[in-house]
């Protein structure tokens, strides 16, 4: 039999933590849930852990402080950020310091297995930071100017109105560059995109 990989669940709301638990059980894992970052540093200790699943936005510390106090105790383990959709420059940021994903809620189970699953999978083998940047960079070689111009507006956690003003397009135009930078990069998720354009330096 194979040992059940472990993940951690923080986040203040009840019904979320238990959910998530149960979703994550039924699918084979180990679940162990906190209400607060602090009361899972408080009880984490040395113990195995293979993934973070973590609110970005609870009392006392966030998920984006939670995830520079890891990267800064050299705990490995990747942390996966649920957010808002007024957190996404937070998320973007706490992926800047070392998340290795984020998901909006609300968000279908698939998601948040797939964010696991890819999380899980990509932790023994990391590619050198400049191989990293080779493949983010010549994902995102065949971008317009424009849509690098909103790609940027979105790295920056700027909702589409904001960037349409800034650019002097309208939302709606600003829409349909998010729609081609999807399907030029082949990403699958806004995360996934954010992370080429962090990788590639942007």
């Amino acid at each position: 039999m194979t040992t059940r990989r472990t993940i951690l669940v923080i986040d203040d709301d009840s019904a979320m933590r238990d959910s998530l638990a149960f979703l994550l059980d039924v699918n084979g894992f180990a679940v162990t849930t906190y209400e607060t970052a602090a009361d899972f540093l408080d009880q984490f200790g040395s113990s195995t852990v293979d993934c973070v699943v973590s609110d970005i936005r609870m009392p006392g510390m966030t998920g984006l402080e939670l995830v520079r106090k890891l990267k800064a105790d050299a705990v490995a383990c990747p942390v996966i950020l649920m957010t808002g959709h007024g957190d996404v420059a937070l998320a973007v940021e706490a992926m800047k310091a070392g998340a290795v994903d984020f998901i909006e809620k609300p968000f279908e189970d698939e998601v948040l297995l797939r964010a696991i699953h890819d999380a899980l999978e990509s932790q023994p083998a990391k590619p050198a930071d400049d191989a990293a940047k080779r493949q983010a960079e010549a994902r995102l070689v065949d971008l317009t100017p424009r849509e690098r111009d909103v790609l940027k507006g979105l790295l920056a956690g700027k909702i589409n109105k904001v960037i349409a003003h800034d650019l002097g397009i309208s939302p709606r135009t600003v829409e349909v560059y998010r729609a081609n930078l999807m399907a030029k990069t082949s990403v699958r998720s806004m995360s996934e995109l954010m992370r080429i354009a962090i990788a590639a330096g942007l």
